[in-house]
């Protein structure tokens, strides 16, 4: 039995040859290198691009024009006496600070391009914190059930030389290789769990590489209590940041278009050569808004205005209750593992080992031996998963309050 789990379990083990990994450093890593930051940071650049556009100003024209050419009349065309000829410049001069304001509700765009890349990053740590713990989780409980397949193995051993010295039925012994065959497959579904929960963790990490890790971040390590403080995350999270940006996105995006109410001027001035004369020329254009004085994009911006309000409003109550929520989470499971669980788990080892004892001086039987340690293997795997899952919780509280995962 020993043979055989070793030779199995052994070159698939977490931690046997490999880099140790903590959880600040898995975080790092993924920050570090993850594509999707990349992308972002590029979305980032086209907003900076967006707004540089947004603020330069019109080119002015040079228009080059030729009146009164034909080709034959009477009197017969004479080009330098009958001919118009025009060089001059026109520029359109935006009024009421229209540049101004395009750039303002540009560099909304970048702010808006920031502020996501931040939420990423956060979603990212997040991703990566609760892989590292599930990681964790499932390397302590295939831990467990390897000591539990050991001392199924001295069992085992015991009761294969008491049938040979005669002094122990074999089916017994049949029976408690049984067990030790449950055991391997209890094994196995552990370690098959473990490599998964590894290669997510790379893959949250937005590496395409999977080596062995040692993971020195145990989730058995004690928890701390939390204040789930509502009124803080509004401050901090992301997303609410983003929709306080819509907001004044929006009414930046009015006072433009309010704006743009407003008509532009159209200067032009240069040369004018008639009748073999060079005269100067100027003039002035102005749009006569009469009929058409941006009416519909105002009052779009201004219902802008209001969705956005209402969005931050929505916001602002859905990270109350998530707040609110995660935090009495993360506090009953920390209780409940501080108290019922811890209790239960140190109780079942006491009996295993009471029944171990009794079992070699003939006090129980068999069965009763068995039932003590899966009672004690059981006990045991549900106090680690409910660590497991205090460390998830822990995480989610973390994202709903907007703070970097622990």
């Amino acid at each position: 039995m020993r043979k055989f789990i070793w030779l199995w379990f052994t070159p698939l083990m977490f931690g046997q040859q490999a880099v140790s990994l903590s959880l600040l450093d898995a975080v790092r890593q993924a920050l570090a290198a993850h594509p999707l930051l990349e992308s972002a940071n590029q979305k980032i650049a086209v907003a900076r691009g967006d707004r540089l556009q947004a603020g330069l100003s019109t080119n002015p024209q040079l228009v080059i024009q030729t009146e009164n050419l034909r080709a034959h009349g009477d009197p017969p065309f004479r080009y330098s006496r009958d001919v118009d000829q025009f060089a001059y410049l026109q520029k359109t001069f935006e009024t009421a600070g229209k540049r101004g304001l395009r750039a303002e509700v540009a560099s909304y765009g970048v702010r808006r391009a920031e502020l996501e890349l931040e939420l990423l990053r956060k979603q990212i740590a997040a991703r990566v914190s609760a892989a590292y713990w599930s990681a964790a989780g499932a390397k302590s409980g295939y831990e467990m059930l390897l000591e539990a397949g050991e001392n199924l193995h001295r069992i085992i051993e015991y009761h294969e030389v008491r049938v040979k010295e005669g002094a122990m039925a074999e089916a017994d012994l049949l029976r408690v290789r049984l067990e030790g065959e449950r055991m391997q497959m209890s094994m196995n579904q552990a370690l098959l769990e473990a490599e998964r929960a590894r290669i997510q963790l790379f893959r949250e990490m937005g590496s395409s590489e999977f080596p062995r890790l040692a993971l020195t971040d145990r989730v058995e390590t004690e928890a701390t209590p939390v204040v789930a403080d509502a009124a803080a995350s509004l401050e901090q999270r992301s997303e609410v940041k983003i929709a306080r940006l819509e907001v004044e996105r929006g009414r930046s995006q009015h006072r433009l278009q309010q704006a743009n109410s407003r008509p532009d001027l159209t200067a032009l001035f240069g040369l004018k050569r008639t009748g073999g004369m060079n005269t100067m020329l100027g003039a002035v254009q102005v749009e006569l808004p009469f009929q058409n004085r941006n009416q519909g994009a105002i009052a779009s911006a201004a219902a802008e205005i209001r969705m956005a309000e209402s969005s931050l409003a929505a916001g602002q109550a859905l990270v109350k209750a998530e707040v609110q929520a995660a935090g009495l989470d993360y506090e009953m499971r920390r209780k409940q593992l501080a108290g019922t669980l811890a209790a239960l788990v140190k109780q079942a080892e006491e009996g295993y080992r009471i029944a171990e004892a009794a079992y070699r001086e003939g006090g129980v039987d068999l069965l009763r031996l068995l039932d003590a340690q899966r009672v004690r293997n059981e006990a045991i795997s549900t106090y680690l998963r409910s660590l497991t899952e205090l460390r998830l919780s822990r995480v989610n509280l973390d994202l709903a309050m907007g703070v970097d995962p622990q």
